[in-house]
């Protein structure tokens, strides 16, 4: 069951990814909006969601971690968030 949800979460993630456009934000951490983290780039998630962990007092993510949150912002904003919700709403680790 967790493989199924696993794949479903990646294959969101890899459309979301493919339909995406690049855009300069500036990194507000778990305060940016999923307008804004959804038109930012590959690197610019990855520094998004590294400052947000960062901010909620945890150490420099994993690979692992990081690819994980990326995945479920990325998917919480395209399924049950809106335009402004800010991206430390979604569920995480």
């Amino acid at each position: 069951m967790k493989r199924i949800s696993t794949l479903i979460v990646t294959g969101l993630a890899a459309a979301a990814l493919a339909t995406g456009c690049s855009s300069a934000i500036t990194n507000q951490g778990g305060d940016t909006k999923c307008s804004d983290y959804i038109a930012a780039d590959e690197k610019k998630q990855n520094e998004t969601i590294t400052q947000m962990l960062k901010d909620e007092g945890k150490n420099e993510p994993s690979n692992l971690e990081l690819s994980g949150t990326r995945m479920a912002v990325q998917t919480y904003c395209q399924t049950v968030g809106t335009p402004d919700t800010k991206i430390s709403q979604a569920p995480h680790l």
